[in-house]
């Protein structure tokens, strides 16, 4: 008896231990992962402040050239490049740490100069051609660029085949005579100098620096001969070496104008502001996120925040080593990221919970899930990928700013809210702890489960196709009250389309009616003024330049002690930014209706772009109803909703293409597939609404809480997001019962003829 009692009791421990080792297991897990969330919270914070910050989040200039040529010469390619290599140089002097050059079309160069003060200065130093000088060893002047052909250095190689430069000589009298008379001298030289400052550039002081970037020092040469043809430059020089040569010496004998077409200035006060608005409002928008998360699936919810913060700094990885400038742009479509890259878990977390619901166990439901949901989330972030894609290459400035943030946002996507979230998944599913506890794990009712049959139980799918012409009908209203309001009273234009100037003062102590009769003491032409809580904009007609910045600067500073920030926008930009724009949705909506006919079929993809124009239209009518300002973030807000509205789309398409792989596609009735599709709404609703949820949270901090500048943004955000989730729910797939059984009659009417035609034939035969 006592042998028996002693079995029994060893047997009960075992099975104690048995209990207690998947709860040791997942203890043991759960503290891990909450070290991995503190210690990568504690890197986000660091990272971030290395980041490189743009102009609009530390102060700084901002300006916009036009480069074209002062003679009758045609702008090329390599003149541009030629400028910018000189400007690029030039910038050294400022001692800007980070500048920003870029090259917009053929004929122009955006320069942006993070952290500046002195604007003047800047704006004097980038806007001189430089000087190219020939001098001899003593620092005496000998001839300038005059002598040469203007852009006419280019690579080539001497008698022994090394790398060298030849110039073209224009005035071959002038270089002879140089040339012949330096061959006599002692020390018979010719040094090359661009940019030569006679109070601190010495031969005798920087000849070991010459051609290096330490020194406006080309090259300096030893001449045996007067020469009255081209000449080659030659020494010991790399391919690079003489390349760089070449751009350098091109750039001070090119005979090229820069024309200001706009510029703005930042205060480093309001750079401060916008950053420390902007993040409060994405930590609270990242929070609320998580809370929504961990209400709606609990244990798995916590996973998911812990890779929202791996999400986070990961991109702030990224952002670092490629080098990027974080603009305001660029934080808005990382916050609108973060809440995008959650349908990723959603979708997942969806597709679990409904294996769980047809019985099977949480290890296969886990598996299963991860495999069906996995070629959904890979559609829907390659077309918002199309589309960042196209926003960077036709975009410019901020638009291209923000195009760079969300492709790294859908990279990481793809690494952290895929592939490590289901990693952490899959370690606590292995526990087994969760087994019999799906509620705590993702907040499944084990009570809803049929645990006797693996499949769900069929129930009577509500009629959501029905209810759909009542979104549709608002769309309709809502479009029309916008477009009779626009041919009554016009858009909002911002800077961006209507040209001209934007002042921004950081005070709100003023009044319009003395604002007014400033403008006019000023004789500026006043467009609209707007005092809001925490400052004062004005916006005029006038392209004001260099003078006239200066002037109203110094103005509003003297009368009201306010820091000033001023932007100017000519109207060949505009012109530049309406066609870019519109070209760009173009371009992205081709690009995703041959993708989806691609991946699906025409008659998704056409019902598709035709909800993405629905969605656009929304957008437009709602930011003229609401008199919001529509500017070049307004753009960027549409492109972001296209790829964001798409990505929800391709759920639903793709949950009808999975039902319907059940059906006999060519004997299916109408009704049927009314009723194969409203069962694919009702299988993507509520992961729809979660979506929508996660992403609508960090824009709406934004919009609370977040900078004016992105006003515009989060304004046009909101409403596409609304639009954009009934669209895709409700009329995309309405669309697509249409334009399919329109198809099925077709294919029905070719078959019929097809048969008829054989018929007569075996008639006549």
């Amino acid at each position: 008896m006592k042998k028996e009692k002693k079995v029994k009791e060893k047997k009960k421990k075992n099975v104690k231990n048995k209990m207690a080792s998947p709860k040791k297991k997942m203890l043991i897990r759960t503290f891990l992962l909450v070290i991995i969330a503190v210690i990568t919270c504690t890197l986000i914070v660091p990272l971030f402040k290395s980041l490189n910050f743009g102009l609009d989040l530390q102060g700084g200039f901002e300006i916009l050239y036009e480069v074209s040529p002062v003679d009758d010469s045609k702008m090329t390619k390599d003149k541009l490049n030629a400028t910018y290599k000189s400007m690029l140089k030039r910038i050294d002097t400022l001692g800007v740490s980070e500048p920003e050059i870029t090259l917009e079309g053929d004929n122009r160069i955006r320069v942006k100069l993070a952290g500046v003060t002195n604007k003047e200065e800047a704006r004097e130093t980038l806007s001189t051609v430089a000087s190219l000088t020939f001098r001899d060893s003593e620092d005496n002047l000998l001839m300038t660029s005059d002598v040469l052909e203007a852009g006419g250095a280019r690579v080539t190689t001497d008698s022994s085949g090394r790398p060298a430069v030849a110039l073209s000589v224009k005035d071959k009298d002038t270089f002879y005579k140089v040339t012949n008379a330096v061959k006599d001298y002692e020390n018979n030289m010719i040094v090359i100098w661009l940019d030569f400052n006679e109070m601190t550039d010495s031969y005798a002081n920087e000849g070991s620096m010459c051609g290096t970037d330490e020194s406006n020092c080309l090259s300096a040469a030893t001449v045996s001969e007067g020469f009255a043809s081209d000449v080659i430059i030659q020494g010991n020089f790399t391919e690079e070496e003489v390349t760089n040569l070449v751009d350098l010496i091109n750039s001070g004998s090119l005979p090229t104008k820069l024309t200001e077409v706009s510029s703005k200035t930042v205060g480093a006060s309001f750079g401060d502001a916008t950053l420390t608005t902007t993040m409060y409002a994405g930590i609270a928008g990242v929070l609320a996120i998580i809370i929504l998360l961990i209400g709606i699936y609990n244990f798995a919810g916590f996973i998911s925040a812990v890779s929202i913060l791996l999400y986070t700094l990961l991109v702030f990885a990224a952002f670092w080593l490629v080098g990027g400038v974080l603009t305001l742009p660029g934080i808005a479509a990382l916050i609108l990221g973060i809440g995008m890259a959650v349908d990723a878990n959603v979708l997942t977390y969806s597709r679990i919970k409904e294996e769980l619901l047809k019985g099977r166990s949480l290890e296969n439901a886990f598996k299963n899930g991860s495999k069906l949901s996995f070629g959904t989330i890979l559609d829907a972030n390659l077309t918002t990928l199309l589309v960042a894609i196209i926003m960077f290459y036709f975009g410019e400035s901020s638009v291209k700013g923000f195009a760079t943030m969300l492709i790294i946002n859908i990279i990481v996507t793809m690494i952290t809210m895929v592939a490590i979230t289901r990693f952490l998944m899959k370690i606590f599913v292995k526990t087994k702890y969760f087994d019999n506890k799906l509620s705590l794990f993702i907040g499944v009712n084990e009570d809803k489960i049929n645990k006797e049959k693996l499949e769900v139980k069929e129930e009577k799918t509500y009629n959501y196709l029905g209810k759909s012409k009542y979104f549709y009908i608002f769309s309709i209203i809502v479009i029309i009250a916008g477009s009779f309001l626009f041919a009554f009273k016009g858009m909002n234009l911002g800077i961006d389309f209507q040209a001209g100037s934007d002042i921004t003062l950081a005070t709100t102590e003023v009044s319009k009616e003395d604002l007014s009769s400033d403008l006019k003491e000023l004789k500026l032409d006043e467009v609209s003024i707007d005092i809001t809580s925490s400052e004062t904009d004005i916006r005029i007609s006038n392209e004001l330049k260099e003078e006239k910045i200066e002037e109203v600067e110094s103005y509003f500073l003297d009368k009201y002690n306010a820091s000033v920030d001023i932007g100017v926008v000519s109207n060949v930009v505009k012109q530049d930014l309406i066609k870019n724009a519109i070209f760009s949705i173009l371009v992205s909506l081709i690009g995703i209706i041959l993708y989806i006919t691609f991946r699906f079929k025409f008659s998704y993809g056409i019902s598709s772009v035709i909800c993405l124009v629905h969605d656009s239209l929304m957008m437009l009518a709602g930011v003229i109803l609401l008199r919001t300002e529509i500017n070049s973030m307004f753009i960027a807000a549409v492109l972001a909703i296209i790829g964001y509205s798409i990505n929800n789309t391709i759920v639903v398409f793709d949950r009808v293409r999975e039902n319907l792989k059940a059906k006999d596609k060519e004997k299916i009735s109408k009704d049927e597939l009314k009723e194969v599709v409203n069962r694919s709404i009702k299988d993507t609703m509520a992961r729809s609404i979660y979506t929508s949820l996660t992403t609508l949270l960090p824009v709406i901090a934004l919009l609370v809480m977040g900078s004016r500048e992105i006003l515009t943004f989060n304004v046009a955000m909101i409403i596409g997001l609304v639009a954009g989730t009934y669209s895709s729910l409700l009329i995309a797939p309405r669309l697509y019962v249409f334009f399919a059984k329109n198809d099925k009659k077709k294919k029905k009417k070719q078959v019929k003829k097809e048969v008829s035609e054989k018929i007569i034939k075996g008639i006549n035969d």
